[in-house]
């Protein structure tokens, strides 16, 4: 009888929750440390603000303005989710926060090499400053510890390894 109710209350994909806690780590990781993003911004350690995201797809000047930062860290949100599962397909097993450093670099690498011109909001990579350059390669560091280092210890103690 017991056996019956855990595999009844496996929750999403049959995986105990796994899935729920990747999508929510995801969402929060976005949220939380594009919000952080912000206020280095505001405070002049960086001058990439969050809503870059929003330069080639919006239109107007209201991107510009409160509710453009607020789109877009919703939105950096939302992607985050996406970054959240490739971490967990790829990287779950892996303990230690060196995982989530590496994939933080990661991160940053595809944004400001590859994905560069796709934001017209991030100079290139020779002519970002050294304060732009290292708050914005510390925020992809924790934020890759944040994703990873959640993920790792969730997959580890429900005994999934």
């Amino acid at each position: 009888m017991e056996n019956n109710n855990v595999k009844e209350n496996k929750g999403l994909s049959g995986d105990n929750g796994f899935g729920k806690l990747v999508l929510l780590t995801g969402l929060w990781g976005g949220l939380i440390w594009s919000f952080i993003g912000q206020i280095g911004y505001y405070f002049h350690f960086t001058k990439i603000a969050p809503r870059v995201v929003l330069g080639p797809w919006a239109l107007g000047s209201w991107k510009n303005g409160w509710l453009g930062t607020l789109v877009a860290i919703v939105l950096i949100g939302i992607v985050s989710i996406g970054a959240s599962f490739i971490y967990a397909a790829l990287l779950k097993k892996r303990d230690g926060l060196l995982s989530g450093i590496i994939y933080g670099v990661l991160l940053f690498l595809l944004i400001f090499f590859l994905l560069n011109p796709m934001f017209p909001g991030i100079s290139p990579f020779g002519a970002i400053d050294k304060n732009t350059l290292v708050t914005s390669i510390c925020l992809f560091i924790l934020y890759g510890v944040f994703i990873g280092y959640s993920i790792s210890w969730d997959y580890r103690n429900r005994g999934e390894s």
